[in-house]
């Protein structure tokens, strides 16, 4: 396989912050020896998560096997998503904002028609439902773990717990149709043909939608890690990509 030289579109000090973790990770388990030093390591992790570059792609750009690219990745990924906040410390972030954005995407990954379980019918396409929380400005705040595509947003919402958790922490949210019936402290669009709503309804339904679209901000930022766009890989392994993809965003260096 033809190698050559390649760019990450992120900064040294995400470089350096996942490095001295897997540094860390190596002293605590007594590691003598490995084949990429730590901050190798950290880059090769980095070219797939950002990238979305394949083990087969990145055995050859850095010289190892496919087994030591996959052991690579799934330690690093294990190491990260130890470090993503959880649902009630993202409560804590969410209690200070003004509002947050409450909204779900799909992480398209690789199934046959067979799987019905992870086809999404509002998207037409097999996938992950992921729930996120923006704040007002667009910025990410929290990911949830990742469910089958064939479940609704709202049902992913109540199975996290997301909507109970927002209420308590009196946090005002914002969420599109399909959270209809979350209450609490979720506000959602007015239901109808939007000919057949009064003229006061419709106001409404626009300044809803116009604060909802910063939202999608969230879930480009997600989706700016590339191998977000396809996961190939077993859906098990998925929600441990997610909190890790979180808590290399929201690490205090990057």
């Amino acid at each position: 396989m033809l190698t050559y030289p390649s760019g990450i579109d992120l900064s040294s000090s995400t470089l350096r912050y996942l490095s001295g973790l897997l540094a860390a990770r190596r002293r605590e388990h007594g590691t003598r020896w490995r084949r990429l030093a730590a901050d190798r390591q950290a880059l090769l992790v980095l070219a797939h998560l950002r990238c979305g570059h394949t083990y087969a792609q990145l055995a050859a750009g850095f010289g190892i096997g496919l087994a030591t690219v996959y052991r690579y990745i799934v330690e690093a990924v294990e190491v990260l998503a130890a470090l993503a906040p959880t649902l009630q410390q993202a409560m804590t972030v969410a209690a200070c904002k003004a509002y947050v954005i409450l909204d779900g995407t799909l992480l398209s990954i690789d199934r046959i028609a067979a799987d019905r379980p992870y086809y999404s019918g509002k998207h037409k396409r097999h996938g992950m439902n992921v729930q996120v929380i923006a704040d007002a400005s667009g910025r990410l705040l929290w990911a949830s773990p990742a469910l089958p595509g064939v479940v609704h947003d709202i049902k992913a919402a109540r199975t996290h717990g997301i909507i109970e958790a927002l209420t308590e922490a009196d946090v005002r949210t914002w969420a599109d149709k399909g959270y209809q019936g979350a209450l609490g402290t979720t506000r959602v669009p007015y239901r109808g043909r939007w000919s057949t709503l009064p003229t006061g309804m419709r106001a409404v339904n626009s300044s809803h939608a116009r604060i909802r679209a910063v939202g999608e901000q969230a879930n480009a930022t997600l989706k700016s890690w590339r191998l977000l766009r396809k996961l190939r890989c077993s859906t098990t392994r998925i929600t441990d990509i997610v909190k890790g993809v979180l808590a290399l965003h929201l690490a205090p260096s990057a």
